[in-house]
């Protein structure tokens, strides 16, 4: 699931990217895209939707002045995209959870090894294609250094974009002080010994410097931006496995439930609910935008799943024992409050009635008149039957 979200940098509104696991969420992790790049660079995106697939939350955003982040990019350096990151960190921590693996593609694996100490909940750091050091990446405008030097800035061509880079910027990363050595996370290098923009020999420095537990992995014949989807889910297949070593083991949740009996008991002690019969498990929640963690389907969308389950069911049945010739069934349900003002069903005008719509599609083989005995079995499944004739629910204590 992807969700919009913004989050305040020293006085600047970024602009970010959610995407989190449909199911239960293992961990959060903090993405910093490459110079001059933004959050919806392919890499990026590709390599956050796989991570989503292994069940970890991925928050990537527009560092200040880029894509649809507030700012002068003119006016940033390698600083305030600490700075920014940092920021994006502290919102994790306060609106979901803190993030425990950080991830940087080139110059933002430059940026979270330069804030890892300032994450304290971070366990794990991943570069790729990251330079050992801020400086290499004037290497990128090289050529206008003297007249930045000369006269304050320059505009320079970076890929197929111009943008303005001051004094300030290269004072700012020929000053970087870090300590790799003293990071105290567990640290993944990934690089490609065919990049071109930052040669492998960054990336043996990185690991030089680094203390164990540090590992390296080669990306082959990948480019530097990743710009091939195969390198960028072998990348992000590599961190999902490597990663969990360090994170704590994943809950086993376990009851013992009759036949025919449904357990629900608390997750998170917000909205996020085991659920539980006596051959299966699953979660129920509430969207993000009314407060829970999306990891489940939501209770009513449990009640349409009930009775569009059962009208499937009972129609394959019927149609089993007429030997009609069904090929395929779907059901679509939807629920709404409406208030009506004239109706024959209502003892009250103007009260509200649920209604549940449901749409039934059948293929197959099929006559007109056995497509209308079809659909008129529907109304006999037995979790219809039990909605329509209303249910008495008798509350107590165990």
């Amino acid at each position: 699931m992807r969700t919009k979200v913004h989050f305040e940098s020293h006085g600047m509104t970024l602009a970010g990217m959610l995407e989190t696991p449909e199911s239960n969420i293992r961990c959060y992790a903090l993405f910093a895209h490459c110079f001059t790049c933004g959050k919806d660079i392919a890499a990026a995106s590709r390599i956050a939707r796989a991570l989503t697939s292994k069940g970890i939350a991925v928050l990537r955003f527009d560092f200040t002045g880029l894509g649809n982040s507030d700012g002068d990019f003119a006016n940033t350096n390698f600083s305030s995209n600490m700075q920014d990151l940092l920021a994006a960190a502290d919102f994790l921590r306060k609106d979901y959870q803190a993030p425990e693996l950080l991830i940087g593609h080139s110059l933002g694996g430059a940026a979270v090894l330069g804030v890892a100490k300032g994450v304290p909940e971070a366990k794990a750091v991943v570069t790729i294609g990251a330079p050992h050091q801020a400086e290499h990446v004037s290497h990128n405008f090289s050529a206008s250094i003297d007249a930045i030097e000369e006269n304050g800035e320059a505009e320079v061509s970076l890929g197929s974009r111009k943008f303005i880079i001051k004094k300030q910027f290269l004072d700012d990363i020929a000053h970087q002080q870090r300590d790799i050595s003293n990071m105290k996370k567990a640290l993944l290098v990934m690089h490609s010994p065919l990049d071109s923009t930052v040669a492998l020999s960054e990336a043996e420095k990185i690991y030089r410097e680094a203390r164990h537990p540090k590992s390296f992995v080669s990306l082959d014949d990948a480019d530097h931006l990743l710009t091939q989807r195969h390198d960028a889910e072998y990348a992000a297949e590599i961190i999902s496995s490597w990663v969990t070593r360090y994170l704590p083991a994943e809950e086993v949740y376990t009851q013992t439930v009759e036949k025919g009996h449904v357990l629900v008991e608390e997750k998170n002690h917000v909205f996020s609910q085991h659920v539980s019969s006596n051959s299966h498990y699953w979660l129920a929640d509430e969207p993000l935008s009314a407060g829970g963690n999306n990891v489940g389907p939501d209770p009513y969308e449990h009640l349409l799943a009930g009775l569009g389950a059962c009208t499937a069911m009972t129609l394959r049945m019927y149609a089993k024992h007429k030997n009609l010739p069904l090929d395929h069934v779907s059901v679509g349900l939807s629920h709404r409050r409406d208030y009506i003002e004239d109706c024959s069903d209502c003892e009250d005008q103007g009260e509200a009635i649920e209604v549940i719509e449901r749409k039934v599609t059948i293929t197959g083989d099929l006559s007109d008149e056995q497509r209308a005995s079809i659909l008129r079995i529907a109304d006999r499944c037995p979790v219809h039957r039990t909605l329509h004739k209303g249910v008495k629910v008798k509350t107590g204590l165990m």
